[in-house]
């Protein structure tokens, strides 16, 4: 369908961060009274509990012979101490304590239409709607927002995680979602923005292990660059943790 004098934008700024986290938290507000009984488009797409086991068995059947690598078995000792607390949310999930919601699954700010105006109209591009945590559209629109750089820029010291952003996002998201957000929802925001970047980490990682076999690839080492860059921007975001719990702390 063809909506008249309606526009995408791709620029990710403070002030279309700001749109984003509002509509897409208005978005789940309007769907949170939907149980979740819907299929999943992709089944368990950001579920971490199954992006660690992935790796555990590429790491144990070494297809592609790159464990030897120095460089392989430095990303993997860097990774692991952190594997059981990204992996939270599905033991909070298990324990009763973390619900599933109706989610987008892919926040981006082109992913809205705005009028002439610059208002919002509506979200689109629902194909990957489906039962998740909040966590999947707060942590994976920061993920890509709001690091300085591309996730294969291989300059890994431009990484760098922008609080602008995030406080826009945040203050947008939480203006429209808090309605219907529970405290650990709430109080977890922080640990949702450190997860993307491991995940997306993880799972760069595991398919350069494999041999690059899932994600498409412009040259030999793009995967073990996109892993360099978002272990970047986990630890970028994860020294930003206090930081963010006092920005959320004050709205």
């Amino acid at each position: 369908m063809f909506i008249k004098d309606a526009f995408t934008y791709e620029l990710v700024d403070p002030k279309y961060s700001y749109f984003a986290g509002k509509a897409f938290g208005h978005f789940e507000a309007m769907l949170a009274d939907i149980p979740d009984r819907l299929g999943e488009t992709i089944p368990d797409f950001h579920n971490m509990e199954l992006r660690a086991r992935q790796l555990h068995e590429a790491v144990q059947a070494d297809a592609a012979g790159r464990m030897a690598e120095p460089e392989v078995r430095a990303i993997l000792a860097d990774l692991l101490p952190y594997e059981e607390e990204m992996c939270k949310a599905e033991r909070m999930y298990r324990e009763g304590i973390l619900p599933k919601r109706i989610c987008h699954c892919d926040t981006k700010v082109n992913n809205m239409l705005f009028d002439a105006d610059g208002n919002i109209l509506c979200v689109i591009d629902l194909d990957t709607l489906m039962p998740s945590f909040v966590f999947s559209d707060y942590g994976d629109f920061l993920r890509t927002a709001a690091n300085a750089v591309a996730e294969d820029d291989p300059h890994v010291d431009r990484v760098r995680f922008k609080m602008d952003i995030f406080e826009a996002f945040t203050r947008g998201y939480l203006e429209s979602a808090r309605v219907f957000l529970t405290p650990v929802e709430i109080a977890n925001l922080p640990y949702a923005a450190c997860l993307f970047p491991y995940m997306q980490a993880v799972r760069f990682f595991t398919d350069y292990i494999n041999g690059d076999t899932y994600y498409k690839i412009k040259y030999p080492e793009h995967n073990l660059v996109r892993t360099r860059n978002q272990v970047a921007l986990f630890h970028a975001a994860l020294d930003k943790v206090p930081e963010m719990e006092a920005f959320i702390a004050s709205l």
